[in-house]
């Protein structure tokens, strides 16, 4: 049985954050926020499908694609850090090599994400800056993982976070999760950042496969605009801090786990909906009795909203962009 809970990323045993105001576009705004766990984390992700990527997206696909632990998350707004070249290179190893300095966490196991205007370059000294300020400040309570989910919102209104709580094996596990996102939302997860936290115990490849299945589903689904990104970034870390013997096969416990999974990634992913630039009313396709889930995918996909003041509902096919009123 899946229970909603207070809280977001800090919910899970293990996990803290901090965020801070470092000035990266604008003055007197928090704009930074830190995730960091105890312990070295099995981690997944899923990225923008955009052909342009943005220098922490390369950073971040390195690590999930590498094998290698993950233990921290800084994440910037204001700044994209896309279209910058090598000098965004130099800010992601600058920011994971602060975190290195002040926490002793290899850079290597250091995610970065940024979101905002893209081919500006970050101000670097102000990251480092922002690192060590956070760094201080990291805490476990509900409060610091809210702060954090409002420290990486651009265009967005509202925060989005949520934690739930589901039994394996006897052993309580937690997950939870914050999104950011309200403009170019179109599927294939453009654009979103997302962080999830996990206590579970789970194989790294079984992690990953959950994930790209639930977004398939949830993110994937969700459109505002038709606007891609460069940016577009979906992590999970889990450290098995809850107890359970490690998941290591698609059994019962894993199909528990991504049940509770699909029904974070699905709240987070109507709340963006939601949430969207402009947007009054949020409307969802149910489609029945399709010869295929994929040809249904197509199907919902191709409803889009209206933003003129006449109510009205059109359908179009997304391929060709031809658009005809259906109601």
């Amino acid at each position: 049985m899946i229970k909603t809970i207070e809280g977001g990323v800090t919910a899970a045993k293990g996990f803290k954050a901090s965020s801070t105001a470092a000035g990266i576009k604008y003055q007197g705004r928090t704009d930074m926020a830190m995730l960091v766990c105890d312990v070295p984390c099995v981690c997944a992700g899923t990225f923008t499908s955009n052909v342009v990527k943005a220098a922490c997206v390369l950073w971040d696909k390195k690590i999930v694609e590498s094998g290698s632990p993950m233990q921290a998350v800084v994440v910037n707004s204001g700044i994209a850090n896309a279209c910058t070249g090598k000098e965004g290179f130099d800010a992601c190893e600058a920011t994971a090599a602060a975190v290195e300095s002040e926490l002793g966490i290899d850079r290597r196991h250091v995610a970065v994400a940024s979101t905002g205007v893209i081919g500006m370059q970050l101000p670097v000294e102000k990251l480092v800056s922002g690192v060590s300020d956070m760094s201080r400040t990291l805490f476990g309570g509900i409060e610091a993982g809210t702060k954090a989910s409002k420290a990486i919102m651009t265009t967005d209104t509202v925060n989005k976070e949520i934690a739930v709580t589901f039994d394996i094996q006897g052993k309580t596990v937690t997950l939870g999760g914050m999104s950011k996102g309200s403009g170019m939302i179109h599927p294939n997860m453009c654009t979103m950042l997302g962080f999830l936290t996990t206590d579970i115990s789970i194989e790294k490849a079984l992690l990953q496969e959950a994930l790209k299945e639930v977004v398939t589903d949830t993110f994937n689904m969700i459109t505002v605009d038709g606007d891609t990104s460069t940016n577009d970034t979906l992590l999970i870390m889990a450290d098995g801090l809850a107890g359970n013997d490690r998941i290591s096969t698609k059994n019962d416990d894993y199909e528990t786990f991504k049940e509770a999974l699909f029904y974070v990634c699905r709240f987070l992913a109507r709340k963006m909906a939601g949430d969207g630039e402009g947007a009054t009313k949020l409307f969802e396709a149910k489609v029945v009795n399709c010869i295929s889930k994929e040809n249904a995918r197509i199907l919902a996909r191709s409803i889009v909203g209206s933003n003129l003041s006449k109510a009205a509902i059109y359908g179009c096919d997304i391929r060709s962009g031809d658009r005809g009123t259906l109601l």
